[in-house]
């Protein structure tokens, strides 16, 4: 039986990998991709079977990057998945920690360790991957080189791990979400991701969440990102509790879609093990 193709941003030994492997398990084929823009389009075509990609960290907030993708992209939400996120100062076999100078990773990580960057004293430069960055310095013999990624990194391209656990915060995680082009089968546990905007008038946004208050539906989840066509406009992303064919789901989302002046469904898929648990 062919194995199903996965792609995720990065190289092997990501986080994003990571959650591939956690979500599918071993059995599938993980397709490394260099931009989270890149699976969404090679999974909207078919490329791949399937794509993950993050959409928010614990500690710093939202992947605008997937966020925005979501507006233009076909794709259909299927899973998600949280990642518990450990991050490993790496560096050559024969480094020592106060060899090192600068420090590669993802901004992202870069600044879940931004304490620890500075009390290395040493200079953070942006790289598009944290495995990326193990396998960069490898390959360019960068010494007093130092990157952020994951032990798995480490172990894959033969690096040694100067210090592990370097996020400032203990409790540092990362949600992934998993995209398809078809959507997903329905079960019985579901969340649903929606977009949608609302005309600049007073009381608007008030509005679309009182349907939802009144339909008993609980929000998990609103944030908002900037429409990019007029200041100070937005478009709200929620997660709300239930399938979107649920009749009452149904029902809320009909009316909701009167007083928006755009509304998108993400698609419906199964709440995560943390939420169930």
């Amino acid at each position: 039986m062919k194995k199903r193709r996965i792609g995720f941003q990065g190289e092997h030994g990501a986080f994003s990998e990571q959650a591939v492997y956690q979500h599918f398990g071993a059995g599938v084929e993980t397709v490394p991709i260099k931009s989270i823009r890149e699976v969404f389009n090679l999974t909207e075509v078919g490329a791949v079977d399937i794509g993950v990609v993050p959409v928010e960290n614990s500690i710093e907030g939202s992947v605008s990057e997937s966020y925005d993708m979501f507006l233009t992209s076909s794709v259909k939400v299927v899973g998600e998945e949280a990642v518990r996120v450990v991050h490993c100062l790496i560096g050559h076999p024969a480094a020592k920690l106060s060899d090192i100078k600068v420090i590669y990773s993802h901004p992202q990580a870069l600044a879940q360790c931004r304490n620890f960057v500075a009390s290395m004293f040493a200079e953070p430069r942006v790289t598009y991957d944290t495995a990326g960055s193990v396998k960069m310095i490898k390959e360019d013999g960068l010494s007093g080189a130092a990157a952020i990624a994951s032990q798995r990194a480490a172990e894959i391209y033969g690096m040694k791990i100067l210090k592990k656990g370097i996020e400032d915060y203990g409790r540092n995680f990362t949600r992934f979400l998993v995209i398809s082009k078809t959507e997903g089968k329905r079960q019985r546990d579901s969340k649903t991701s929606v977009i949608f905007s609302v005309p600049h008038t007073p009381g608007s946004l008030y509005a679309v969440l009182e349907v939802f208050a009144r339909h008993k539906i609980n929000l998990t989840k609103i944030e908002s990102r900037p429409t990019r066509q007029r200041p100070w406009e937005y478009y709200f992303f929620v997660d709300i509790e239930g399938h979107h064919r649920d009749p009452v789901v149904s029902k809320a989302l009909a009316e909701v879609a009167g007083k928006t002046v755009f509304l998108k469904v993400l698609g419906s898929y199964p709440k995560s093990k943390e939420e169930l648990a």
